[in-house]
């Protein structure tokens, strides 16, 4: 028993060395190496040896150090990608914090939402919360692409708040390679965004 016990440590600790610093995961990342009861005894005994940190209930990091700062906070798209598991589902930055994503704001906001098209969830830690919130398939089909970000960036800020200063943000943000794309998932945009990014993803003209 007690050499089965110190496998799964050593394969638990294995796959957190192996993801690196930064990494977000709950139990179920680990479902594989042995029983739910197993797991929780091999990261309690992480988190007393300060290996592992717990974020909030189920919720874990192997988290990054600075030299100056110390123990960094985890990054917010780390926690959702945590939080959906194993699951196939898709997430896509939303509200507040999609402006942040693409630099129009340097705020990071407290409320951080990713839509998706899986269960809706949410985590509060310290003074941050991740909120994982359903939406119609209509607001996920570009999700994971800079188009969905741009969408829901431009839809949250409103067209009335959209000025030259934000058009040229948006620019900077926008790759040639992107271009295609982008324009392709304009129809899935509301038409004044469509119109705003049209003009965007023009092709380059070489001459």
């Amino acid at each position: 028993m007690r050499i089965k016990t110190q496998t799964i440590d050593y394969m638990v600790r294995s796959k957190i060395y192996g993801h690196g610093r930064g990494w977000v995961f709950t139990p179920r990342h680990f479902q594989r190496i042995g029983s739910a009861p197993a797991i929780e005894s091999a990261l309690r005994r992480l988190r007393q040896e300060g290996v592992i940190r717990k974020l909030s209930r189920g919720l874990y990091d192997y988290p990054e150090q600075h030299p100056a700062l110390g123990t960094i906070a985890p990054a917010a798209d780390a926690i959702a990608r945590a939080l959906v598991g194993r699951d196939a589902i898709r997430l896509q930055p939303a509200g507040a914090y999609a402006v942040n994503v693409l630099g129009l704001s340097e705020q990071v906001p407290a409320r951080i939402v990713f839509l998706t098209d899986g269960p809706s969830r949410k985590v509060k830690i310290g003074k941050q919360e991740i909120i994982l919130k359903r939406t119609v398939p209509r607001n996920m089909a570009a999700a994971g692409r800079k188009s969905g970000t741009l969408i829901e960036a431009l839809r949250y800020l409103g067209k009335d708040h959209v000025d030259e200063q934000v058009l040229t943000t948006i620019r900077r943000h926008i790759t040639d390679a992107e271009r295609p794309g982008i324009r392709k998932d304009m129809l899935h945009a509301p038409a004044w965004i469509a119109d705003l990014l049209r003009p965007m993803t023009e092709p380059v003209s070489t001459t």
